[in-house]
């Protein structure tokens, strides 16, 4: 499928409803984003706009009764010139102006009716596709989200189905109107005279052929000028996020300076197309006015030879113009649509995307509670059939016990925890709970007694409260400050201005990185898992946050079976027992004392960290 790529800024490419020419009011100028199945699409789009049936009837009948009574006005003008104003009948004059006025504004009425009709379909229908979409990323395992950049999704989720919901509010009466508008127009103009209609067809040609011609060309140019803002999005981008790097290296006049080269050759590109797409207007005015002057010039001929009535050629100079009118509007909502139908596709693609829990459907979390026993048996894995991450991986955790995880980057540590909590599925082995296989457990029941503390502690917008409570939804505001006192959360909390009803921050930046570790910690003890996991979880914090998370993690810690993954080995010494990956493998496991006196890897690894921290 021909889409425009997501760009470093952040912004999409045309059709996203943003941007020069993105809007059916830019001349049109909207480049063509052509979906693969367009059929298929279209098909699946009609089911849940047809979720609106009843809206949906009433649009139709609305824009059809809009449409005729449009059509209605011009032949009205034309009689009431020939019936009342060259007879001089001025009641009669009066009896069609009131006509018209009542038309005209039941017109307007109708139209307003049907918008605000159509305006609740689109947006009911965007936002049950939205909240399917939301709903199907949810369902999706990890590694989707390994191999999908966080902007397409989101590109998918905002651009791509607001293309959709432009293109059903606009475009769709707009296209049944210019329709009606275009065959009623035709109908009327051969009933009232054949000559004269076909005089009025004369620059339909021109029309089309001068719209395709400027349409085409403009594409172009609009399509260099997103490439060319992606660019400099970008780099304005690099340039933001890392200021101490330019200000350290005193770069700023360079930066200067290449913002203004790659801004330039936006300007430059972006001046021809908005003057190639600002052709559209003039050039169809200039062709329909045109148009204008050939009927009236061969319908005063008409009129002095008899061939045609005045009010006739007034009429059909009216038509003339609702005839042009519609060719334009079907030109740029093809390309409107086309981008939407684009847009639909990838939306669908990720719903028909297979879901990590088989068929669909989530089973019940009623799982008794763990004990804890967890044994890997011969267990591989790759995320690439080629390339295996773990080969042969068997070891044994007994209840309550603390299994440290060490070794190089990419060795496979995490890896092995995300076995466990099935966000991969294994090659090859077998890993058993409780002697019971995981791979025949639910793994939302399995998930919700296992608990993460991760090193990126990841916090939610909303209260410090709430972030708590994520753990468990049900907890009472009681439970949550209890977890956050396990957890020495609780006396930076309180000295916060509005203590646990402080707002975070995006991405909890009003908060030190240990602060939201804690968070995190309390977050899991409020959990209340059965297994632990704690995954670097005080890598990158100073020695007395470092101190007050080791504290909070010994209460979570206790009586549960807990795997810890840890670059600084003075963290892990008292584990039980502490495995060593390497290669894929375990090369080493035992006690702190016990690997020390093998004087292998791990005693390597610690007279390393050992002899750099004097």
């Amino acid at each position: 499928m021909n889409t425009t790529p997501f760009n470093r800024s952040g912004g999409f490419g045309p059709g996203s409803g943003s941007g020069p020419g993105s809007g059916p009011g830019r001349g049109g100028a909207v480049p063509i984003v052509r979906a693969k199945n367009q059929a298929g699409t279209l098909k699946r789009i009609w089911m849940y706009l047809n979720r609106q049936r009843f809206g949906l009837i009433i649009v139709y009948v609305f824009t059809v009764l809009n449409a005729i009574l449009s059509l209605i006005g011009p032949y009205l003008i034309g009689k009431a010139i020939d019936t009342a104003v060259i007879p001089h009948d001025y009641q009669g004059l009066i009896r069609f102006c009131l006509l018209l006025i009542g038309i005209y504004g039941l017109s307007s009425v109708v139209a307003w009716v049907q918008a605000y009709v159509m305006t609740s379909v689109s947006q009911n229908t965007v936002f049950e596709l939205r909240r399917d979409l939301f709903s199907k990323y949810q369902q999706l395992p990890i590694k989707f989200f390994d191999t999908q950049a966080n902007g397409e999704l989101m590109s998918r989720a905002t651009n791509d189905i607001e293309s959709v919901s432009s293109t059903l509010n606009q475009s769709v009466t707009q296209l049944l109107n210019s329709l009606i508008t275009l065959s009623g127009s035709l109908v009327i103009m051969l009933m009232m005279n054949v000559p004269l209609t076909v005089v009025s067809l004369i620059t339909i040609p021109l029309v089309l052929l001068s719209s395709r011609k400027i349409i085409g060309l403009s594409r172009t140019y609009f399509k260099n000028q997103q490439r060319h803002l992606g660019e400099l999005g970008g780099f304005i981008e690099e340039t933001i996020s890392g200021q101490k790097v330019v200000k350290q290296y005193s770069r700023e006049e360079t930066e200067v300076k290449r913002f203004r080269k790659i801004s330039g050759e936006l300007n430059k590109v972006g001046i021809k197309a908005q003057i190639v797409s600002g052709l559209v207007g003039p050039v169809m005015n200039m062709i329909n006015n045109l148009g204008f002057a050939i009927i009236a010039g061969v319908g005063g001929w008409m009129a002095f030879h008899n061939m045609a009535t005045v009010g006739v050629i007034v009429s059909f100079l009216t038509y003339s113009k609702q005839f042009g009118r519609p060719i334009s509007d079907l030109a740029n909502q093809y390309n409107l649509i086309q981008s939407a139908i684009a847009g639909a596709e990838r939306v669908f693609e990720v719903m028909d995307m297979p879901s990590e829990y088989g068929d669909g459907d989530e089973q019940s979390d009623d799982l008794p509670r763990l004990k804890g026993n967890v044994v890997f048996k011969d267990v591989s894995f790759a995320y690439k059939p080629d390339s295996p991450i773990l080969s042969g991986v068997t070891f044994e955790a007994k209840p309550g016990e603390k299994i440290a995880l060490v070794g190089p980057t990419g060795a496979g540590k995490t890896t092995i925890v995300n076995l466990l909590i099935r966000f991969y599925d294994l090659s090859g082995g077998s890993i058993f709970i409780d002697g019971r296989d995981i791979g025949e457990l639910d793994k939302n029941a399995l998930r919700s007694q296992l608990g993460m503390v991760l090193q990126d502690a990841h916090v939610f917008s909303g209260t410090i409260r709430e972030n708590i409570r994520f753990g468990r939804l049900d907890a009472t505001d009681q439970e949550v400050e209890e977890a956050a006192r396990l957890a020495n959360a609780d006396a930076f909390i309180n000295r916060l201005p509005h203590g646990y009803e402080t707002i975070l921050h995006a991405e909890g930046s009003n908060l030190s990185h240990g602060q939201r570790q804690l968070l995190t910690i309390a977050r899991a003890i409020l959990a209340d898992p059965a297994i632990l996991i704690l995954d670097e979880a005080t890598s990158s914090v100073d020695t007395r946050t470092e101190m007050h998370i080791q504290q909070a993690m010994e209460k979570l810690m206790k009586g549960r079976t807990s795997f810890v993954i840890a670059h600084r080995l003075s963290t892990i010494q008292d584990a039980d027992r502490i495995l060593v990956i390497q290669g894929g493998g375990i090369a080493e496991q035992g006690s702190h004392k016990e690997l020390l006196a093998l004087q292998g890897v791990y005693y390597e690894l610690y007279n390393t960290q050992f002899k750099r921290a004097i």
